[in-house]
């Protein structure tokens, strides 16, 4: 059976992670392994990649190699063999998350990343992204209700407004793989719309 690569991206407090374990049931039910995994991390070396990244200031350009350097060892450890093995991979964020962060909040040119993205996975991209999205207020409200926030999580509301509407280029740009869910919407509501999204893969 052929691998199959799926992404969950969106702002912080989007809801995102909290449809990862269905998302791996509903491919368990139709027989399929599933590897859940997440960005920055996914491996020894991503995880403690993952804890500087999160938690110490450093420049924008610093973060976003950090941010490849995991990614690379994220691949080439568990996405590659993964989806070699026929698995479906699901990754909380990937690539598109460097250009929402790194570009559309921290001002990076596109330019620099795409020579990261054609250095570090020229030949992978995943097969289906699903992009939770929903207006930054809410996701705001969200997150003071959450878990201690992390270094991206403390960023002033403007920092979040141009993420979010660079993620929202990247699914204009994307939209054969991009697929936008509307994140503001009740558990039951988001959920319908995943449905929807899954049952139309061929």
């Amino acid at each position: 059976m052929k691998g199959m690569f799926l992404t969950l991206e969106g702002v912080d407090g989007a809801g995102k992670s909290s449809h990862l374990e269905w998302l791996a049931a509903w491919f368990r039910s139709r027989g399929r392994v599933v590897r859940m995994t997440r960005e920055p991390g996914g491996t020894p070396v991503g995880e403690k990649l993952r804890e500087i990244v999160l938690h110490e200031p450093m420049h924008a350009e610093t973060e976003a190699l950090i941010m490849f350097a995991a990614r690379r060892e994220h691949i080439e450890r568990i996405i590659r063999p993964a989806l070699a093995a026929g698995e479906v991979v699901i990754s909380d964020r990937f690539t598109d998350a460097s250009f929402a962060y790194q570009c559309g909040g921290r001002g990076l040119a596109e330019a620099r990343l795409e020579v990261l993205e054609a250095w570090v996975h020229a030949d992978l991209q995943p097969d289906l992204t699903l992009l939770f999205d929903l207006p930054t207020e809410i996701a705001a409200r969200r997150l003071a209700t959450a878990r201690s926030p992390d270094r991206f999580e403390r960023e002033e509301a403007d920092f979040h407004a141009r993420v979010r509407a660079a993620y929202l280029r990247r699914a204009e740009r994307h939209p054969e793989r991009i697929r936008v869910v509307d994140g503001s919407q009740g558990l039951e509501a988001v959920r319908a719309q995943l449905l929807a999204i899954l049952e139309s893969l061929p």
